[in-house]
């Protein structure tokens, strides 16, 4: 594909649906850990008979079925709410339709929580807001049995070919995506505010670590957040423009759609069936004659030879966690799943900012408590991310500057004159504090509460 083709078929899907006039809706992704009450690991059987119940229960049609013929999507026609399986049945997302109050969101995210609580337990399983299954070592921790999981699950595996080759270290958990949950953002952006919104949000990553952490994972005890660091240190982190932050501020649309080239494909699809392949960036792989991949034939895997296609600009798929998407949204993808109470805390939080953006813009452009350190905004985050703060952050300061960045949050949402600043509460508590949900879990449990108190805990509404 020429150049001119390319940087146009790029503008088309991303950048041109920002100058279409949609009304300011809020979309909200939450996935939640599916544990097993006795300790042992979760029963997926049990687990679709609860989803079974609740598609029955609700009227959800069923939007797709994994190999076995079970329903791992379902959808409500009326709302656009549904209910899915993101990797694996122990990871059960509820994301919700169009809707511009968060309080509406909550109120139905309440009545489907409470449903399915009753369907786990009844099962002896329950739903809790962590960032990482509590028992993520003792689950199968296997992947839907679908087209799409199997060749992420595969494709993840594959890292071992290239230890050595590229300049990162890759860690020993290719099955994460089964064992992490994440509370995902969907917000719309004007074009015009396109560029301002990445950059301002990217510089903001650090500070919503210190927040919103709570994916403790004991294999990396340093970790408050472990899950982006998973992600980054993945097959999804061979291309570091796949994933993660930004590592510089984008000038314009043009660098922006630059950058998007320089992004990394790694599968696509032929005749209904996923190939993965080693991954290529975008201004590279619509040059080549001929790809080589494989893919599962229904007992192993096979190579095959392939020529790019324009469509496959639909499998370009990132984990910025600032991520544009065809929609004409920016989602942002950087927090793990928070206690229930809290559940909507990230889409008030960066719904409240994202209508105040020329404040906090001028906030973190002035900021002089993290940023006056000589480490970019990734190593503050990747800082940030553990349990012992930086000794050169001043934590008066870092409460201060929290402090600040929640009053923005609560002056967008108040404009907004539905309420929703209520749901920032609990934040201010923890800037006040300098504590997250994760801290707080890992200090109670080595003090020697049992885990699942906090599995107990973090699942109360």
């Amino acid at each position: 594909m020429k150049k001119e083709m390319l940087n146009e078929a790029i503008y088309n899907k991303y950048i041109l649906p920002t100058q279409k006039k949609r009304s300011d809706s809020i979309g909200i992704e939450i996935e939640l850990p599916v544990v097993g009450l006795s300790g042992e690991a979760v029963s997926e059987e049990s687990v679709i008979s609860a989803s079974d119940s609740f598609r029955e229960h609700f009227g959800f049609e069923s939007s797709a079925r994994d190999d076995n013929g079970d329903v791992n999507s379902m959808t409500d026609k009326r709302t656009g709410d549904n209910l899915s399986f993101d990797c694996s049945y122990s990871n059960l997302e509820l994301s919700f339709g169009k809707c511009d109050d968060l309080n509406e969101i909550y109120r139905r995210f309440e009545i489907y929580y409470k449903y399915l609580q009753g369907e786990l337990q009844s099962r002896g399983l329950t739903l809790t807001g962590m960032g990482i299954n509590p028992n993520y070592d003792i689950n199968h921790n296997s992947p839907v049995p679908n087209e799409r999981y199997r060749m992420l699950y595969h494709y993840l595996h594959t890292y071992k070919r290239y230890e050595g080759t590229i300049d990162m270290s890759f860690h020993r958990r290719p099955d994460f995506g089964t064992f992490t949950s994440a509370s995902q953002v969907q917000l719309d952006v004007k074009h015009d505010e396109l560029i301002d919104t990445l950059n301002v949000f990217t510089m903001l990553e650090p500070y919503k670590a210190v927040l919103f952490a709570n994916s403790y994972l004991p294999e990396y005890p340093e970790y408050l957040c472990a899950r982006n660091m998973l992600w980054e240190h993945s097959m999804q982190g061979y291309n570091p423009h796949n994933v993660g932050m930004f590592g510089s501020r984008l000038g314009s649309i043009d660098e922006f759609i630059e950058y998007i080239k320089s992004q990394s494909v790694y599968c696509t699809m032929r005749g209904g069936r996923y190939i993965d392949f080693k991954p290529t960036a975008v201004r590279e792989y619509f040059s080549l004659d001929k790809v080589e991949g494989e893919y599962f034939d229904g007992s192993g895997y096979n190579s095959t030879l392939f020529t790019p296609d324009e469509g496959d600009l639909e499998y370009l798929r990132t984990f910025k966690f600032e991520d544009l998407t065809f929609r004409g949204t920016i989602e942002y993808r950087s927090s793990c799943t928070q206690p229930i109470k809290d559940v909507m805390t990230v889409a008030a939080f960066h719904t409240g900012l994202s209508d105040r953006l020329g404040e906090l813009s001028e906030l973190i452009d002035s900021d002089r408590t993290i940023y006056s350190h000589d480490y970019t905004a990734a190593e503050l985050q990747d800082m940030l991310s553990k349990r012992e703060l930086p000794g050169f952050i001043d934590r008066k300061g870092l409460t201060a500057q929290l402090v600040r960045i929640l009053d923005i949050a609560a002056e967008g949402l108040k404009q907004r004159h539905k309420g929703e600043e209520v749901f920032l509460a609990p934040l201010y508590e923890r800037a006040e504090r300098l504590t997250n949900p994760a801290r707080e879990m890992i200090k109670a449990v080595e003090s020697g509460t049992p885990i699942m108190s906090f599995v107990e805990k973090y699942a109360a509404i």
